[in-house]
């Protein structure tokens, strides 16, 4: 409970921050849908894993190439602009996706998806930045970050049960319902705080006082944000970090069901109730890890460099329990690999999407989170295909996962050599 000056802080803030959680969530129902829908979807139209692996990635290369571009436009024009438009177009992109015929309309309707999504995380991490203080960034954060991981734990069987009971098409009508539905509720609710009239006076004093990112367009052109950016050792090591937890993540986002279908033998309801635990087991750690204990530790005095940069390499050393799938061919172990995996990078990731709020200059939050999720989702993109291909070559996953490990190690390496400190970048001249 919040107190400032003796009286208690009202929370409209925790219900903007619920509002974006629910963003997210809708956000990666649309992108799980088609991991769910793959094996049906193979087998109707007879496709050899390299090809699912190409149309499993289509989202990931429209997403990643517009990450940029889109962070500048985010901070050039706000998370309310940006993110009505763009909540709107997530669910024109899966009617499109319901209504694709064969391999080629869903590989594109797929990157249209992309296009549609490419604002939506960095619009819920310069909201947070806006509407929350320091002290509260990490749970703040962990709230969205942990509703992409959720996804998976109810998604996944409700869209498996939607596509076993009614086909593959209804799965994605379904996440164009919710799309809609979540942009009247954002068209309706969201505001800036400078905008929000149910905002009051001493909760707005408590958020600005607590060290939130102040609003406004950046002091320099978006080109010159831009290009100070990439100078700046900080805005690498983020991002290079960043890409290789990307690497993990969307290979268990894209190919978990599949790999328990093919390796474990399991059939597509059994498979989604199996993959839900590591994700229930990663929202449990984002949340309690990333966002809850972040904030206990920093409210009690530690010093928070120190707080965040050891959750988010410990996070990722974790990951590297990857290779321990490696090792088993019984689910139950592979499972508790995975589940200890996704827990450690889970842990990590609300840190991370802290991190723009907390080291961008002024007017930069969405360009340098455009950076770091470029990064990120290039390796959503090279995951499920470098994973289709190692698939089809040997016919299992092994090397599949040895792969995504040493991706972590450069990670690992990335953020405790160049990320330095996690403190804010001077602004340009």
């Amino acid at each position: 409970m919040a107190i400032l000056d003796g009286q208690k802080v009202p929370n409209r803030r925790w219900r903007i921050g619920g509002l974006l959680g629910i963003g997210v969530l809708v956000n990666y129902l649309d992108r799980l849908s088609l991991s769910v829908a793959a094996p049906q979807i193979s087998a109707e139209l007879h496709l050899s894993p390299e090809q699912v692996g190409f149309f499993l990635s289509a989202f990931f290369w429209s997403y990643a190439l517009l990450q940029v571009p889109a962070g500048m436009l985010l901070d050039r024009f706000g998370p309310t602009r940006i993110g009505r438009w763009g909540a709107f177009c997530w669910g024109l992109a899966s009617t499109i996706t319901a209504f694709a015929g064969g391999w080629a309309g869903i590989f594109a309707a797929r990157m249209l998806l992309g296009v549609a999504e490419a604002p939506g995380f960095m619009v819920s991490s310069k909201a947070t930045g806006y509407w929350f203080p320091r002290q509260e960034r990490g749970f703040a954060t962990a709230l969205f970050d942990a509703a992409a991981k959720f996804s998976n734990v109810i998604g996944v069987p409700m869209v498996a049960f939607v596509v076993v009971g009614m086909g593959w098409r209804w799965g994605f009508a379904l996440t164009a319902v919710l799309s809609f539905a979540y942009f009247v509720a954002f068209l309706v609710i969201y505001r800036d705080p400078s905008a929000d009239t149910k905002l009051s006076p001493l909760e707005r004093r408590f958020i600005l006082e607590g060290g939130a990112q102040p609003e406004g367009v950046p002091p320099v052109s978006a080109s010159g944000m831009l290009g100070y950016l990439l100078t700046q050792r900080k805005v690498w090591g983020l991002t290079i970090g960043f890409a290789a937890y990307g690497y993990s993540f969307y290979l268990f986002l894209t190919w978990l069901p599949g790999y328990l279908v093919q390796t474990m033998h399991m059939s597509i309801i059994k498979s989604a109730g199996f993959a839900a635990i590591p994700w229930m087991v990663a929202t449990i750690s984002d949340l309690f890890v990333g966002g809850w204990l972040i904030d206990r530790l920093i409210s009690k005095g530690y010093e928070e460099s120190k707080v965040r940069k050891s959750v988010l390499v410990c996070g990722m050393v974790l990951g590297l329990a990857v290779f321990g799938a490696t090792q088993t061919t019984d689910p139950v172990w592979a499972i508790v690999w995975i589940s200890i995996a996704l827990g450690g990078l889970a842990a990590a990731a609300p840190v991370g999407w802290s991190l723009p709020s907390l080291i961008a200059p002024r007017g930069g939050v969405g360009t340098v989170g455009g950076l770091m999720n470029f990064g990120n989702n290039l390796m959503g993109a090279a995951a499920p295909i470098a994973t289709g291909f190692i698939v089809g070559a040997t016919g299992s996953f092994v090397n599949a996962f040895l792969l995504a490990g040493v991706i972590l190690l450069v990670g690992i390496f990335s953020f405790v050599f160049l990320l330095g400190r996690i403190e804010s970048i001077p602004e340009p001249r």
